[in-house]
């Protein structure tokens, strides 16, 4: 029997799968162009001849990467990614793989900027929260949407600058967040009602299709979240050399970058971007859970700059 293509939306773009993506929200009866390409191939043979160097391998706008009993994976041009997957994968693996690391490549080629973080839209433009693994980003983004400000993406922001103004905007990605079992329960949600992204981990899906903000917004704010020994929340705006730095250090998969021959384009893109917004960083206890006092200080430091903004 063979298998009818998926057609689906993500990060703006049209994708037609060979691949099962529940995450992704499904164009029926569409009429568009097909953006990107999602195929099965076995892709042994490939891997083998780029004498495994590390784990990604990157050449003529083409990355290969191996995860270790999931697949290799093969993106290419901005408009295919290739999965062979590895026996007894788990398919919820592949996918985290596929929306994730293959996804922020393919946005890279294509000239998108991929942050590493989680975005909401507050009166009508989009704010970013970006970090380390595990700073907070999702939770954050979470104790927002609690607040009745919805989600736009998670994980993967793509920040677009493909207008006249050259003025960045988030694209929307799909309509769920990922959490850890210790931010379910203290934004007091129950895990039993959501799927761990894969077999044993202790990290959720969580839909949020009802708090889902489907347009693009005009990026307005980066708040770069970090773990310190401070006893309470601080938040302080960064200078421009620290910005660039950051934004090239949360760019995801930023190691490729240079690999792919785009430092010129990454540059001049945070040039563009950062000329549009406020960039703050927020120290946060390692200890205790404040991303309501979070929400609240960001919350009050837009009211103070959109109060600015309107004076002049």
């Amino acid at each position: 029997m063979i298998r009818i293509k998926e057609v689906y939306k993500a990060f703006g773009l049209t994708v037609c799968s060979d691949i099962h993506l529940p995450e992704l929200p499904v164009l029926e009866n569409h009429q568009m162009k097909e953006d990107i390409f999602i195929q099965k191939a076995d892709l042994t043979a490939l891997w083998n001849e780029t004498g495994i160097n590390g784990r990604f391998v990157a050449k003529n706008n083409q990355v290969i990467f191996k995860v270790q009993d999931t697949a290799i994976f093969c993106i290419e041009q901005g408009t295919k990614i290739i999965v062979s997957a590895l026996q007894d994968a788990s398919e919820d693996k592949i996918r985290l793989f596929i929306l994730g690391t293959c996804m922020g490549i393919i946005l890279m080629q294509r000239g998108t900027l991929p942050l590493h973080g989680s975005t909401v839209a507050v009166n009508g433009k989009a704010y970013a929260f970006i970090g380390e693994s595990g700073a907070g980003k999702s939770t954050v983004a979470s104790a927002f949407i609690k607040e009745g400000y919805p989600l736009l993406t998670d994980d993967v922001i793509a920040v677009s600058l493909a207008n006249d103004e050259r003025i960045p905007y988030v694209i929307p990605s799909y309509p769920q967040q990922k959490l850890w079992l210790e931010s379910l329960e203290q934004l007091s949600m129950d895990a039993d009602g959501y799927n761990p992204l894969f077999e044993r981990e202790t990290k959720y899906a969580i839909p949020v299709c009802s708090a889902y903000c489907s347009e693009q917004l005009p990026l307005a704010g980066i708040f770069e979240l970090v773990k310190t020994g401070n006893e309470s929340v601080e938040i302080c705006e960064l200078n421009k050399l620290k910005q660039f730095q950051k934004l090239y250090a949360h760019t995801f998969r930023h190691l490729l970058i240079p690999r792919l021959g785009l430092l010129e384009w990454h540059f001049n893109s945070a040039a563009e971007i950062l000329k549009h917004l406020n960039f703050y960083q927020i120290k946060r206890p390692v200890k205790g859970f404040t991303a309501h006092i979070i929400v609240s200080n960001i919350l009050q430091h837009i009211r103070m700059g959109e109060e600015r903004w309107n004076r002049f």
